[in-house]
């Protein structure tokens, strides 16, 4: 690491204690779950949704089973993370269900792609809509323009371009994440004080768009949308859907399953919870109980946003059409369904409230994803699998060079592309482990049945099954029809796997105790020996 580097954790004193501190509650668990997984994308991705199904009853149903997946994930997690309240989280489950080299793999995938490009991607869309209120912050406003990279045409398809350098844009997107970290190595009682005043607000202003759209519906939409419930719309003929050919009930699975990736990534991150697991109280009733409160809670105000966006603006649209109603859904201006909603109920103000509104839900976001990010990275460096300074803690109890080192990749990968490029690899991977980590519960369940489960997840093994069943179902037909948001991610995940070896290779001693806890070394208890 770089002198630099290494002054800013001096100075964030990263040699003083030894341990994390459970001060997190059940409220602050649960405001962790909410505002990590409300961030810009609900506000957005139903237009792409829209443009994809065609049908308004479609648009609901990928709502609805995304809920579904979420919920049942989230229960599933709720008996891992009672179980093993570790710092690390998931890292943790996939270690002692697969052995070290999963659980690297998983935090190899996370700093290098899944955890730090959410991070800058919810933080060019703060300034994307921070640019509404003032135009200074662009994507086109350049203050140092590298150049353009690509495209790279490959076997899987076509990657790029990309427009690399920093602008006004990402240039604030930038600041915000140097602010979120500086916040969060002031302990872990600050960030959540942070998480919890920004997850209401958000969560209030998901309410009042819920209502503005119930309350003030209007007749075309409703004739529109609600008269023709399951039909599809003739403007669905030039739909982006890649799912052209296929027919009849595999075709609309088909379709419902690829149309989910945007759904997916905006009630995404309800797992980061369970990275601060060695920080909350009474972790064995906590962690579930946040789980299913915070993945439900979400789930539910989803499904209603939805149906108000479908109470105020026809799924049908054409684009560049004069007024917002001709737009539709499927063509809101730059995806922003939220805020068309908004500007016909309340006018030309309506855009600049929903800015505001944005703005809050992605700066909450950030804050939740930075805060529960940097464990992971702790507790790979006190298993000896990351750079040893990296398991070093503060004299606030953070761990101050995992928080920098996040921070430092997240804004260097703002510089890489926008907010669409970013997340454009994202969910299968990210779906990828969801699909490993639930199996791996059903590998604890068989090999480790001594571990002590305070909690044991409702409906098992049906509900787990049926969770695998349709994640592998979804994978596959991303394989299918948009192998080039998939093979980058899957990529990446195998080249942890030379990495590991290498690592591997360099570590001379066993590893140290800590919250960390070496791969079966759980007690039948559940706690480490160490």
């Amino acid at each position: 690491m770089s002198d630099e580097v290494q002054a800013l954790a001096g100075q964030a004193g990263t040699s003083a204690p030894a341990d994390l501190v459970r001060g997190l509650g059940l409220r602050d668990a649960t405001m962790i779950v909410v505002g990590s997984m409300v961030g810009s994308g609900i506000f957005i991705v139903s237009a792409d949704i829209a443009r994809q199904v065609g049908s308004p009853g479609l648009l609901l149903v990928v709502w609805l089973v995304t809920g579904f997946m979420t919920v049942v994930g989230a229960l599933c997690y709720g008996e891992l993370a009672a179980a093993m309240p570790h710092a690390g989280g998931q890292y943790v489950y996939l270690r002692e269900a697969f052995g070290p080299l999963w659980g690297f793999l998983y935090g190899w995938a996370m700093l290098m792609v899944v955890q730090t490009a959410t991070i800058a991607a919810v933080a060019i869309a703060f300034a994307k809509f921070t640019g509404v209120l003032a135009p200074w912050f662009s994507s086109t406003t350049w203050l140092w323009n590298v150049g353009t990279l690509g495209p790279f045409r490959l076997w899987f398809g076509e990657l790029g371009p990309y427009t690399v350098g920093l602008n006004t844009q990402n240039l604030l997107a930038i600041l915000s994440i140097v602010l979120l970290t500086w916040v969060n190595l002031r302990g872990i009682r600050t960030g959540a004080l942070v998480q919890n005043l920004f997850t209401y607000t958000k969560t209030g202003a998901l309410v009042g768009v819920i209502a503005l759209g119930l309350l003030f519906a209007t007749e075309s939409a409703l004739r529109a949308n609600f008269g023709d419930f399951w039909g599809l719309p003739s403007s669905a003929e030039s739909a982006t859907s890649p799912v052209g050919s296929d027919a009849g009930w595999v075709g609309a699975l088909t379709l419902i399953g690829v149309a989910m990736v945007g759904s997916l990534f905006a009630a995404d991150a309800w797992n980061n919870v369970t990275f601060v697991g060695g920080e909350v109280k009474d972790p064995e009733r906590t962690l579930p109980r946040s789980l299913a409160l915070g993945a439900g809670l979400v789930t539910v105000l989803y499904v209603l946003i939805n149906v108000a966006y479908l109470s105020v603006l026809p799924l049908a649209g054409t684009a560049g059409a004069a007024t917002v109603l001709e737009r539709g859904i499927q063509f809101s201006t730059e995806d922003r369904v939220a805020t068309a909603v908004a500007e016909v109920v309340l006018g030309a103000g309506g855009a600049a409230i929903m800015a505001i509104a944005v703005m809050i839900s992605t700066f909450g976001c950030n804050n939740g994803l930075i805060l529960a990010g940097a464990r992971i990275y702790y507790a790979m460096a006190r298993d000896r699998v990351f750079f040893q300074s990296v398991g070093a803690l503060n004299d606030r109890h953070a761990p101050a060079m995992a928080l920098l080192v996040q921070g430092g990749w997240a804004s260097l990968l703002c510089l890489s592309g926008s907010y669409g490029q970013l997340l454009d690899f994202l969910i299968f991977t990210v779906l990828l482990f969801y699909i490993l980590t639930i199996a791996g519960l059903f590998v604890l369940r068989r090999i480790r049945p001594a571990l002590a489960r305070p909690y044991r997840v409702w409906g098992y093994p049906f509900l787990p099954a049926i969770y695998l069943i349709l994640a592998i179902f979804i994978e596959v037909q991303l394989l299918r029809y948009k192998p080039q948001y998939t093979w980058p991610g899957l990529i990446v995940v195998l080249l942890g796997i030379p990495v590991y070896w290498a690592w591997k290779k360099t570590v001379l001693s066993p590893p140290g105790n800590g919250e960390g806890v070496p791969q079966g070394s759980l007690s039948p208890g559940g706690r480490g020996r160490g």
